[in-house]
């Protein structure tokens, strides 16, 4: 179980690095914008589909990560106010839904990349499906890492609250 942990806590640093990359690779085609507009005034075209494409491998590998370090959005103080057992419970469901949503996902992230693949996106000139493959990465890993926070909870290894 411990190797699990790891290769859970390792497949997070790895999605948590690309998305930092990402963030700064965005932030430099973005001061190439500014730079060819009003220095070269020649606006560059690829640069709004390559951030678009940017901000969604950027906000799925993020989410994931997320649920991993439980850094989601919940709503807290609902469940914090819960008696003990009511408590568990809400933390059990709370894992349930973000399992399903993860598969969910994961699966509607495939169908979109299977509809997509064959066409380009414009101005860059590659397959759309890649703006359709970080749903699936990160709907996947939301399901692996609410898989984990799940069993956690129900066999009670240790407190995931």
């Amino acid at each position: 179980m411990a190797a699990w942990q790891r290769g859970l806590d390792l497949l997070a640093q790895i999605a948590t690095a690309l998305a930092s990359v990402m963030i700064v690779v965005l932030i430099v085609i973005f001061g190439w914008l500014v730079y060819g507009r009003y220095i070269l005034n020649a606006t560059p075209t690829w640069v709004e589909q390559a951030a678009l494409l940017m901000v969604v491998w950027i906000t799925f590998l993020g989410a994931a990560v997320g649920v991993r370090r439980k850094t989601h959005l919940s709503v807290d103080f609902i469940r914090d106010a819960l008696p003990g057992p009511l408590r568990g419970a809400a933390l059990i469901i709370a894992s349930c839904a973000l399992l399903f949503f993860g598969a969910m996902l994961a699966w509607q992230g495939y169908v979109m990349f299977d509809r997509t693949a064959r066409r380009d996106i414009p101005l860059i000139g590659i397959s759309e499906g890649w703006r359709a493959l970080p749903v699936i990465i990160g709907g996947t890993m939301i399901f692996l890492f609410s898989l984990d926070d799940l069993a956690r909870r129900v066999f009670r290894k240790e407190d995931t609250a």
